[in-house]
């Protein structure tokens, strides 16, 4: 029998027999390098005489015009994807024409409030976009240093009601938390000028900015000295003047609201852990004489009355400066009949929505806590 080439062979010498080891791929443990090979190129026939030299051109050519095409379809998947290298420089010039800082923003806008060229409603598109960027602190010291401060409040005196209605937003905005721009605006004279729109006769979207969006509270309730101007200035005759004008109810609640902050200032100082620098912005707050002032212009029965508005928030507002107020009014509250009255059906009416609260499961509802608030104000009567 023919011996396969590559063979182990060996002599059995008890035998005398020769034995032959076959290879391993007929043995089925492992192939070849050359089996490995078969294998992985599957069925082909390598035998150069199968081919012609012509053959093989057009096979080669065949495998080129495929690899080609290929590459052409990639290419043209890869230009859907993306885009060209020309268009995104194009882009990234325009994004870089637009990448402006706030200062940059905001010294364009107040030039075009300022500018006489400018039509009113690009002032007021001026105004609109400023207010956007002084909230932050850092805007608004810029806003101060630029000369923005100075033109916005100029605007308060303006003819155009729409002007002064987008100048005190603007000024609110840039007054909120900024102690540096809030003494900046009274010395500048804002303040004045916020109380002579509420004192005259504005339309009712001006005041509204003026008393509650235009933050006239931030002028007023950060400091001593601010209060002070405040009085000085006859801004609490202001205040109560909007009782007495028709169509102001809306601005009654903010009115009551401020009046409450600037009592509370001064009680949550003294309540405060006393240093160095709050005894002496106690003493501040000691020479400001709100409270005489409060009573003497019937304060008392001016923000009680409003007990008898429906709306839940509005009581639960007034109910917290009754209670601030007790301790200067009670003596006027005690004869007051109307609102022993007020104050009877206020327990009644929350005593069962309190009811109601618990026994859908809610134990410290908001109801409860206005019953709270009347009933305590009813026992210290």
């Amino acid at each position: 029998q023919a011996v396969p080439a590559g063979s182990h062979v060996r002599l059995n010498l008890q035998t005398g027999d020769r034995e032959a080891k076959l290879p391993d791929s007929e043995s089925g443990k492992s192939d070849t390098r050359e089996e490995r090979r078969r294998k992985r190129l599957g069925k082909v026939d390598v035998d150069s005489n199968s081919f012609t030299s012509q053959e093989l051109k057009k096979a080669l050519a065949k495998m080129k015009e495929t690899e080609k095409a290929e590459r052409k379809a990639h290419e043209e998947e890869v230009r859907k994807k993306f885009r060209p290298i020309e268009q995104l420089k194009e882009e990234f010039e325009k994004l870089n024409v637009k990448m402006e800082t706030d200062y940059e923003i905001m010294v364009k806008l107040i030039g075009k409030f300022n500018s006489s060229a400018s039509t009113l409603d690009e002032k007021v598109a001026a105004l609109y976009d400023l207010e956007y960027y002084v909230h932050q602190v850092d805007n608004a010291k810029d806003f101060l240093s630029m000369g923005g401060l100075r033109l916005v409040i100029d605007g308060l005196n303006s003819t155009e009601a729409t002007l002064k209605e987008h100048a005190a937003f603007v000024l609110g905005a840039a007054l909120s938390s900024n102690p540096k721009v809030q003494i900046e605006a009274i010395e500048g004279g804002a303040l004045q000028k916020l109380l002579v729109i509420l004192a005259t006769e504005q339309p009712l979207a001006v005041k509204k900015k003026v008393s509650g969006q235009g933050k006239t509270v931030f002028v007023l309730n950060s400091t001593p000295y601010a209060q002070q101007q405040f009085l000085k200035l006859g801004g609490l005759k202001v205040l109560r003047s909007l009782f007495r004008q028709k169509g102001m109810e809306t601005l009654h609640v903010r009115v009551v609201t401020l009046l409450y902050d600037l009592i509370m200032e001064k009680v949550l100082l003294e309540d405060s852990q006393h240093g160095d620098q709050m005894e002496e912005k106690i003493q501040q707050y000691r020479q400001v004489k709100l409270v005489p002032a409060v009573v003497e212009q019937d304060w008392c029965v001016v923000v009680s009355n409003l007990l008898a508005m429906p709306e839940h928030d509005t009581r639960e507002k007034v109910l917290k400066t009754v209670g601030v107020l007790m301790a200067f009014c009670k003596e006027r509250y005690r004869g007051d009949q109307a609102l022993s009255t007020t104050l009877g059906l206020l327990r009644s009416e929350y005593e069962e929505l309190a009811a109601e609260e618990q026994r859908e499961g809610d134990k410290d509802g908001y109801f409860k806590e206005l019953l709270g608030s009347v009933n305590s104000i009813i026992q210290e009567l």
